[in-house]
């Protein structure tokens, strides 16, 4: 008798997990697939915050079903979950490839912009904030990166929703990338090497025109060519900083703290697909 109901316990799973594979009830009634139910998780976990959790369930959807009917869609996903995951890296990657294999794909902006967004973290950031360190005498290498990125996002979406938070980036990015360059100016001139802090002065001027440090680039410059006997370039300079500067007053700096990230949203699978 134990070993009869035994069997009929094994039987009674066998079914039920068969039931579950293929996707069917025994009315033969369709059930909800394995990849939605994946997709449902990563859904529940993301509202939560739990963007560990929800990637692990969007893995498993791009893994197990690469040609399914949440594949494209847990790939825009994924892209968010590891920004928000400060898997910075992942997501560049990820966006990356979306665009490699999904050109055409309605949300392809979104993984331009993201690609962009991406390749400058905010835990970077955050770690500046909470350490105080001034950012101008750091590798902004990233920072130029996600510049030219985003540029290049706006240029080829001009009418993405996305355009004004890519602006707004830019403008901060652009601001730190003159002072990065400035800075060390600053040390050149320290050690008197002129035609060096020129350099990074005329950079500055020539392909960041609009930044916040303008003022302090044209100053610098009009040092360098005053030390280095440059009377006609010293004159230009000095009527440039007269007609534009009146006052000698620089441009307000853009603060970091003018950036927020409270935009952020993953697009959404239409309820009709």
């Amino acid at each position: 008798m134990k070993t009869l109901l035994k069997n009929i316990k094994f039987f009674t799973f066998i079914c039920i997990s068969s039931a579950i594979l293929v996707g069917c009830k025994s009315d033969g009634q369709e059930i909800e697939q394995p990849e939605k139910i994946y997709y449902d998780q990563a859904q529940k976990r993301m509202s939560s915050r739990n963007y560990f959790g929800a990637i692990e369930s969007l893995e498993a959807i791009e893994t197990r079903y690469p040609f399914g009917k949440y594949a494209e869609q847990a790939q825009v996903e994924l892209i968010y979950a590891y920004f928000m995951n400060s898997e910075t890296e992942a997501a560049h990657a990820a966006s990356e490839k979306f665009i490699r294999l999904n050109p055409r794909h309605p949300n392809i902006d979104y993984a331009y912009f993201m690609k962009g967004l991406s390749s400058y973290t905010r835990d970077r950031e955050m770690l500046i904030r909470l350490t105080n360190t001034d950012i101008s005498n750091r590798d902004i290498s990233g920072a130029k990166e996600s510049f030219s990125e985003l540029n290049e996002f706006i240029t080829r979406f001009p009418d993405s929703q996305y355009v004004p938070y890519a602006k707004q980036r830019n403008i901060y990015l652009r601001n730190m990338i003159a002072k990065n360059e400035l800075a060390a100016a600053d040390y050149y001139l320290k050690i008197s090497a002129y035609v060096a802090a020129l350099r990074r002065a005329n950079y500055v001027v020539e392909n960041i025109p609009n930044s916040s440090e303008n003022y302090r680039a044209l100053k610098i410059l009009e040092r360098c060519y005053e030390q280095l006997g440059y009377v006609d370039l010293l004159s230009d300079i000095r009527k440039i900083i007269k007609i534009n500067y009146p006052d000698r007053v620089s441009e307000e700096s853009t603060k970091e703290s003018s950036w927020s990230w409270n935009f952020l949203q993953r697009p959404m699978k239409s309820n009709n697909d």
